[in-house]
């Protein structure tokens, strides 16, 4: 069936010549996978370096259509899959050998080699491009045309972040990009002015038509992949399509509505298209909690601030909080039970997760627990108000929890916290200001509790998590901006443990030093897991598509043609 791409058209017959609109307004429908919430806004730029560049270039762990990174990460099974890069190893304690696949090349026919990787990863050196890497990398040099040595500082090694960054930076064609720094005075303000039309990458896809509204990539035939990773096979669609939706509610109309293949939006009770409407429609898993849980929302308090400075007060807030109904209203049942960890359940790290010293020194809701703690742990009273009152006259409230505005799952989540909060005697009252506003008061740490997700799925996991919520070195004091430990929280055993792990290889012993710092994070509670939410939401229709990886047919994971889930792009078949 060829129903016709038309791609609005008042905007293209004004910005276009007309020769490549007409073949834009005539993609076949069944060539083309449609996806959706990746894009929030019109494309500014196609350049990799740009601060913000709002396209599909923007995120290495994900957006690998254009730009390759040496692996990508798959939360399924806690593995690296080799995408330029062929393998690594560890040669000693400080040097971390890479194998660049000889036959990956450029979209211009250049050939990917160790030169290209060296130059990619020295940007991030050179220039202030938040590549964290360099706090532990001394040196990243090449050894011969296919080989890469990374070295790490004798005196702050990490292999965590070592390997984590492996995946974490685009191969930038060196034979471009350094004519564009030259041609910039090496200057990074002008370099990230550079447009960068018609990005030369080494992926599958290159751009084929970006407008405010739409974005198309086209399959690069002769992509180096086909023949090396994948048996000679081409992707199944010519054309990725990105329309860019202005709501959640507009973008989830059109999944309904089989204008959008695949998505990765938050859509409320999805289940309900195929339960109820009948209609070709998939996730992960086909019941409860239909995603494959990979993050953590969390509420974080400022631990500096009294009396959310109490422990106790901290615990019993984190009794109060009911938890499956914030799965259920606020998630669409799409979390299973939180557990009082910072170690994911699932996935690679689960390994790590000691069961029964959760439920033995955990918390739960139970409102019950939350007044004992209250009454008999601090000696709080209830004032006339019903809020309690400490025994040196602070009472407990009003604290402010706040996260950005027309976040509508997190919004809810935390308009259920304050209820919990306010039914057991804690004033909590929400506030959701627009999204710069809530990033500056959590970074600078002006804030009572706010929430926000510690980090992705990597090979990091659940050090980094740990570092992220508890470290106290280098993080700067309130007023001041954090990239991390939001709530400036401090204790010294628990920055020895964090610095320890990354030197440790031995399975059993990083087990216990694990269990010892999840058990320090349970004591202290300056933060905990709300929810557990995807890694990227997945959503699949048939209407046109078929052959998507499922919790049944688990060949790829569950990532919305991004990252290790674009392997989906070469079973995908046309529906009949």
């Amino acid at each position: 069936m060829k129903k016709a791409f038309v791609v609005f058209l008042l905007l293209a017959s004004l910005v276009m010549g007309s020769a490549l609109f007409a073949q834009v307004t005539q993609i076949p429908r069944e060539e083309a996978v449609y996806v959706a919430g990746f894009q929030w806004g019109p494309p500014t730029t196609d350049n990799p370096l740009a601060g913000s560049p709002m396209t599909f270039v923007s995120d290495p762990r994900q957006h690998i259509w254009i730009y390759e990174t040496l692996f990508t990460w798959d939360a399924l099974n806690g593995k690296y899959v080799p995408i330029l890069g062929e393998s690594y190893k560890w040669l000693d304690e400080l040097r971390l050998e890479v194998k660049v696949n000889p036959k990956a090349y450029f979209h211009d026919g250049e050939p990917v080699t160790a030169d290209d990787v060296v130059y990619s990863y020295k940007l991030g050196q050179k220039y202030p491009l938040g590549l964290q890497i360099w706090e532990w990398l001394k040196d990243v040099y090449k050894v011969d045309s296919h080989t890469v040595i990374f070295e790490m500082k004798p005196d702050n090694p990490n292999r965590l972040m070592v390997e984590d960054a492996l995946g974490a930076t685009f191969i930038l064609p060196e034979h471009i990009w350094s004519k564009v720094e030259a041609e910039n005075n090496y200057d990074l303000t002008k370099i990230r002015q550079f447009r960068n039309e018609n990005p030369v990458g080494s992926g599958p896809y290159k751009v084929f038509y970006e407008s405010p509204e739409t974005i198309i990539l086209v399959r690069v035939d002769n992509y180096w992949g086909n023949e090396a990773l994948h048996g000679g096979k081409k992707p199944a669609a010519k054309y990725i399509v990105h329309p860019i939706f202005k709501s959640n509610d507009e973008g989830s109309l059109a999944f309904e509505n089989g204008e959008v293949d695949v998505s990765q939006q938050f859509t409320p009770r999805i289940w309900e298209m195929w339960e109820k409407k009948g209609l070709p429609v998939g996730t992960w898993y086909d019941e409860i909690p239909y995603h494959m849980p990979a993050t953590m929302p969390s509420l974080w308090f400022n631990v500096n601030k009294y009396p959310l400075s109490l422990p106790e007060v901290r615990k019993a807030i984190a009794y109060s909080v009911n938890y499956a109904r914030i799965s259920e209203l606020a998630m669409s049942n799409y979390s299973p039970k939180v557990q009082a960890s910072l170690i994911m359940p699932y996935g690679g790290e689960a390994k790590y997760f000691d069961e029964n010293l959760v439920k033995q020194y955990g918390w739960e809701y139970n409102p019950k627990e939350a007044i004992r703690i209250l009454e008999e742990d601090l000696g709080a009273t209830k004032g006339k108000d019903g809020i309690y009152v400490l025994p040196d006259g602070t009472r407990l409230g009003p604290f402010t929890v706040e996260c950005p505005y027309g976040w509508t799952d997190w919004n809810a989540s935390l308009q259920i916290v304050a209820q919990g909060a306010r039914a057991v005697g804690i004033d909590i009252q929400t506030s959701f200001p627009d999204a710069p506003i809530a990033y500056d008061n959590r970074q600078t740490g002006n804030f009572d509790m706010t929430m926000w997700a510690p980090s992705q799925p990597g090979p990091a996991q659940p050090w980094l998590r740990f570092q992220i919520a508890l470290y106290s070195k280098g993080v700067p004091p309130v007023g001041q901006i954090a990239y991390s430990n939001f709530g400036r929280y401090k204790n010294e055993w628990a920055d020895q443990l964090i610095d320890m792990i990354p030197k440790v290889t031995d399975e059993k012993e990083l087990k216990n030093l694990y269990t010892e710092l999840d058990q320090l994070y349970r004591e202290d509670i300056p933060m905990f897991p709300l929810m557990y939410r995807p890694q990227t939401f997945y959503e699949y229709n048939e209407t046109y598509w078929t052959g998507w990886a499922n919790a049944k047919n688990p060949y790829a994971p569950p990532m919305p043609l991004v990252g290790a889930g674009m392997e989906m792009l070469w079973h995908l078949e046309p529906a009949k």
